[in-house]
């Protein structure tokens, strides 16, 4: 792995940090803050709309500056964010830190991916790509379950001035280790373009719902783990660790798979992650079938990522920072889209496993609309090819 690399997953780990970590500390932030559980919930939710917002919006606003300088950027509107998070003294503050770090979210990783990609083989590039999220998954295994036990042990505040502290020395990392950068080729309505092809928002598409199927049944695994399976708050913290084992492995195996073969990576993960929540209704009743289908639902879960990253970034050749970043933003879409229709089966009495049905249900949906991509594809009279630095096309 480059040293630029090791930049880059040092950031993503960071973020990764402060954007999981409120699922451990759910149950804290709701007690702290006099709020119901859903309401807490709602952070995830709120996080994921504005790096909705952010990705494309910030990915934009540096469309005409180095790639270097845009990620040292958004890696300071980071460390704000968090830095607001640590004083909040109510839920309304608590929410603006975390929109504010969620702004970064998606520019960072789509300008991220595309300099990843820049720093490899063609051959290599969607394994870059998993090298970069390495340190999104890393964030699962040592970030979150950290960051819970330091806010169960010392308040949930102490988490965020600990992520604020990875922030500042991602920035570090970043300004030392990542080569300086070209300014981007073209005019931004050029890369705007690329959102006229029917293909690319069938794979946004994808990357929405697949993920959704994620955060329906993740946002509430502390509740469900300690009310439905048994265990002591305190093991919420080990469960988080083997859903981030399961994450690595993903993203590994995703990787190199999706090298080989983008879109069977794909709709193989997406079915096996449709198959896994579906199970962890029956299985979150009892303790042991219950962490190994959290270590299952990490594996296939992240599965997917590397392949969404790199077929939304081949579908749009020609812009591919932008439609990076709106795949991020897609991730997150899919993020608050799955909160927010878990707590509503919460909400309605259902139990706190009912969220893994809705999630089963979504991640069958990314599969749908990743088959349909792939027929519609076909039918196409051109296909990308690999990022090389340059947008190029090749009939089909």
């Amino acid at each position: 792995m480059s040293a630029a690399l090791v930049a880059l997953a040092i950031g993503a780990f960071g973020i990764g940090t402060t954007e999981f970590v409120i699922v451990g500390l759910l149950p804290d932030v709701a007690t702290d803050l006099g709020v119901s559980i859903p309401a807490a919930g709602m952070l995830v939710t709120g996080y994921a709309l504005s790096v909705v917002i952010g990705a494309p919006l910030m990915t934009a606003a540096g469309s005409r500056l180095p790639r270097k300088t845009v990620l040292l950027a958004l890696m300071a509107v980071f460390v704000l964010g968090n830095v607001l998070c640590a004083v909040a003294d109510d839920y309304a503050l608590l929410m603006v830190g975390r929109a504010v770090a969620a702004l970064c979210h998606g520019a960072f990783f789509g300008i991220g991916s595309v300099v990843a990609t820049a720093l490899v083989a063609p051959d290599r590039q969607a394994g870059a790509i998993a090298l970069m999220f390495t340190g999104l998954t890393v964030a699962n295994v040592l970030g979150v379950p950290m960051g819970t036990f330091i806010g169960q042990e010392y308040g949930w505040r102490a988490t965020f001035w600990v992520v604020t502290a990875l922030g500042v020395v991602g920035l570090v990392a970043l300004a030392t280790l990542v080569p300086r950068q070209p300014r981007p080729v073209g005019a931004l309505r050029g890369e705007l373009a690329v959102f006229a092809r029917p293909l690319v928002w069938l794979s946004l598409l994808t990357t929405t719902l697949g993920f959704a199927g994620v955060f329906a049944s993740l946002t509430y695994l502390a509740p469900m783990m300690t009310e439905v399976a048994g265990f002591t708050p305190g093991a919420v913290s080990w469960l988080l660790v083997l859903f981030g084992v399961g994450t690595c492995i993903g993203t590994f195996l995703g990787g190199k798979a999706a090298d080989r073969s983008l879109m069977r990576t794909t709709c193989v993960a997406l079915g096996l992650l449709s198959v896994v929540l579906g199970l962890f209704t029956l299985t979150a009743t009892a303790q042991l079938p219950a962490a190994v289908t959290v270590l299952l639902l990490g594996t296939a879960g992240f599965a997917t990522v590397p392949a969404l990253q790199m077929r939304v970034m081949r579908t749009a050749v020609g812009a591919p920072a932008l439609a990076s970043a709106a795949n991020i933003a897609a991730f997150n879409l899919g993020n608050a889209l799955g909160a927010w229709l878990g707590g509503l089966t919460i909400d309605a009495g259902l139990g706190y496993t009912a969220p893994n049905w809705v999630g089963s249900a979504l991640a069958a949906s990314g599969l749908a609309a990743a088959v349909i991509s792939v027929a519609f594809g076909r039918r196409g009279s051109v296909r990308p090819v690999v990022l090389t630095g340059s947008a190029q096309r090749l009939p089909a």
